[in-house]
């Protein structure tokens, strides 16, 4: 599959990417754990079914030395044992964050205190800015067909 538009040839799509990765560099540097932000990354790739982003996300985690059996449980975490209660607290709040057009009517209060009982603020802020940006990386990505499987760990820098 070829893309609709070269993201990386296109001045203005540079242009853009550089500022929405800048936001995503930015969260990068919070408390919120690394482990945690892919767990994230990966849910709200799954949803909005951006096959370039899984393909990334699932071998940055593996890069990290997250394990298979959490990689392919991510899909099913509510039924799986093998996430801790923050991390589905974490992995609740990017649904309902990325679900939106659901008409759910946003993030119910119970899901954000659940979350709020796991993370500080600066840790929540974190987890709203990494879910913002992934949903806006996955539409791009969309929009545009980007391919899947040849993504290496660390290849964008």
């Amino acid at each position: 599959m070829d893309p609709r538009l070269n993201l990386f040839e296109n001045p203005v799509a540079g242009k853009f990417l550089k500022y929405v990765i800048s936001a995503g560099k930015a969260i990068e540097s919070s408390t919120l754990s690394a482990t945690t932000r892919e767990l994230v990354l990966l849910r709200a790739s799954q949803i909005n079914g951006c096959s370039v982003c899984v393909d990334m996300h699932t071998k940055d985690a593996a890069e990290h030395g997250e394990t298979a059996v959490r990689l392919h449980l991510v899909a099913a975490w509510r039924e799986a044992t093998v996430f801790t209660e923050a991390e589905r607290a974490a992995l609740e709040l990017a649904e309902q964050g990325t679900r939106t057009a659901d008409g759910n009517g946003g993030v119910p209060d119970e899901v954000w205190a659940n979350a709020a009982k796991h993370y500080d603020e600066d840790e929540l802020a974190a987890l709203v800015g990494t879910i913002a940006v992934i949903n806006a990386f996955n539409r791009i990505n969309i929009m545009t067909q980007q391919p899947a499987g040849d993504y290496v760990p660390g290849m964008f820098g």
